[in-house]
């Protein structure tokens, strides 16, 4: 903690270790020097003096932040109280200022803040659908992949029941279920489910539903991380249709069909039976 006491007329007449050693000037190199003037950024003199000038009409002021420079020209925030200062009679005669060095915490706010904005923009353009509940199951989060496979923009989705609103009825349970299972901290990983899109279209997802969690580690929501398998999902079908197009054929053709595995032993014999008991 650093403190100073300027005067009615915004000198300093306090100046303690702790300030000295943050600012790096002495007490001496600081007493009946305008506080406002010469220590504080130009783009905060305005406030800084706003504060000081209210602690002078007897209005406190706490936590108010504010950068100092130092001697050597780095800049210091302060995390600053300001309180009145009165004689034995009651009459104000400056200003104590009880301040606390938040540099490094405003460091880490910054970092933090750059994390996540790194965070948004990789979650924004993401090759994706990403999406996210609240505890209550609106949609709180909508990535433009999302806009794009679904149809509805991130305005159109926001604070709106997932389930109630977008998933088929049949499916509206077991995605439930899923979102409700992450909710208490069960995640689900590779979950098929279908979406219809703004115009009807259905559409598969294959969803990892993930529990989203605050800085206490308390939980909030749910992200949920999707990929598009409508395509896939077609192939597969196509793919067992003419599977069963060829069973089918083989099955019915008018021709002795058969096959043996590795071993030599009989694999399917078609409908057209072959009478081995001739040879």
């Amino acid at each position: 903690m650093d403190e100073c006491k300027p005067l009615k007329e915004g000198r300093v007449n306090e100046w303690n270790l702790k300030a000295a050693e943050i600012v790096g000037y002495t007490s001496t190199e600081v007493m009946g020097r305008d506080l406002v003037e010469y220590f504080i950024t130009p783009e905060y003199k305005i406030s800084v003096k706003e504060v000081l000038d209210n602690a002078l009409q007897g209005s406190e002021t706490a936590n108010f932040e504010f950068p100092l420079f130092t001697k050597d020209q780095t800049r210091v925030e302060i995390l600053l109280n300001a309180t009145t200062r009165r004689d034995a009679n009651g009459d104000i005669t400056g200003v104590v200022g009880v301040g606390q060095d938040i540099t490094d915490r405003k460091k880490a706010e910054g970092e933090l803040n750059r994390v996540a904005q790194d965070l948004r923009l990789l979650i924004d353009t993401a090759n994706a659908p990403i999406f996210g509940i609240d505890k209550e199951g609106k949609v709180n989060e909508w990535n433009r992949k999302a806009a794009e496979i679904m149809g509805y923009t991130r305005d159109e989705e926001m604070g709106r029941d997932l389930v109630e609103d977008f998933i088929t009825p049949e499916y509206k349970a077991a995605v439930k279920e899923v979102l409700d299972n992450a909710l208490q901290g069960r995640e689900t990983a590779n979950f098929e489910f279908p979406l219809f899109t703004k115009d009807q279209t259905r559409v598969e997802i294959l969803l990892n539903a993930t529990t989203r969690r605050d800085g206490a580690g308390n939980v909030v929501g749910v992200v949920g991380v999707g990929q598009d398998i409508t395509d896939r999902k077609k192939a597969e079908l196509e793919q067992n249709r003419l599977a069963q197009d060829l069973r089918l054929l083989i099955d019915n053709a008018n021709a002795p069909i058969f096959g043996i595995d590795k071993e030599g032993r009989g694999s399917h014999t078609s409908t057209s039976q072959l009478n081995l008991s001739r040879f």
